[in-house]
């Protein structure tokens, strides 16, 4: 009877990695699931699962990622700590939100706006860390 294959933590925590790495390059060229798959000729179910870490991604594969990335494959290691383990990505459909308020953010072509845009954030986010702590403090 053969043993069933188990990954080791050090390398399901290393595919998380180069996954999240493969998701987050996507989202910052403002590329869909689907689109990225159509460049490798693969599923967009099939790029989801290489992002998420469910399916290892082949040397070859990664390569080939890289170029249509347009970064090294390098890049997918940057920052990876084998000691700490990665969020877990939430599937495809509750970060839709973040995606398109990044990929629209990359599209505004002028500087100051963008710049606008991200103070707005940062002022709504404290705003909104202020007020859970009020609520907070009251509450006990």
């Amino acid at each position: 009877m053969r043993n069933e294959f188990r990954q080791s933590r050090p390398t399901r925590r290393t595919d998380d990695h180069v996954g999240a790495r493969m998701r987050l390059r996507r989202i910052l060229l403002g590329m869909t699931q689907e689109q990225l798959a159509g460049t490798l000729a693969i599923s967009y179910q099939q790029v989801q699962k290489y992002e998420t870490g469910a399916n290892r991604i082949s040397a070859g594969r990664l390569f080939e990622i890289a170029e249509r990335l347009g970064v090294d494959v390098g890049y997918f290691f940057e920052g990876l700590d084998p000691d700490v383990l990665p969020p877990s990505l939430p599937h495809g459909g509750r970060n839709r939100i973040a995606i398109d308020l990044v990929r629209n953010f990359l599209e505004i072509s002028s500087e100051d706006q963008r710049s606008a845009l991200a103070n707005l954030v940062k002022t709504l986010k404290a705003t909104s860390d202020t007020q859970k702590e009020n609520v907070h403090a009251h509450s006990t």
